[in-house]
């Protein structure tokens, strides 16, 4: 079996991490990942990319956005392929948030079954449309919808 190349085509790249061409322009865009060009101006990415990319998966897939994302790879050397390590320490600051938005979820779903089955869908008192009843100032019905008589003209 042949040893993998240092430096990868951007067809390598995608074939071998399952990431389309077009997402690795984007996330080299954002400065998520980056390459190199040849003479040629054809992008060569080192082989580390693709543990960044395996990174920039696993973060999407428990919920955060590029933006934390970049955040995250920011802390780390631009030559330096995330670890095992790298992973636990990052993955710790985003625990509260993760467990906050279990937490919002969980209410969702347990509100959710009360809300459809009573059929009102009232904006003053519904918890999935306002939570804390925060627009029940406006009074019943659609209230960030109907012009205010302070906004008339």
């Amino acid at each position: 079996m042949s040893k993998l190349p240092n430096l990868l085509s951007i067809g390598e790249v995608s074939h071998r991490s399952g990431v389309a061409q077009t997402a690795l322009r984007f996330y080299e865009e954002r400065g998520l990942i980056r390459s190199t060009r040849t003479g040629g101006n054809q992008r060569r990415y080192e082989r580390q990319v693709l543990r960044r990319l395996a990174f920039i998966r696993a973060a999407q897939r428990v919920g955060l956005n590029l933006e934390q994302i970049g955040e995250a790879l920011a802390t780390l050397p631009e030559d330096h392929a995330p670890t095992k390590a790298d992973w636990t320490r990052l993955s710790r600051t985003w625990r509260d948030e993760l467990d906050a938005r279990i937490d919002g979820l969980q209410r969702l779903r347990d509100n959710l079954t009360g809300c459809i089955g009573c059929g009102c869908l009232s904006l003053r008192t519904c918890a999935l449309n306002n939570p804390d009843d925060e627009l029940a100032e406006f009074g019943p019905g659609s209230s960030r919808l109907r012009p205010r008589a302070d906004n008339a003209s």
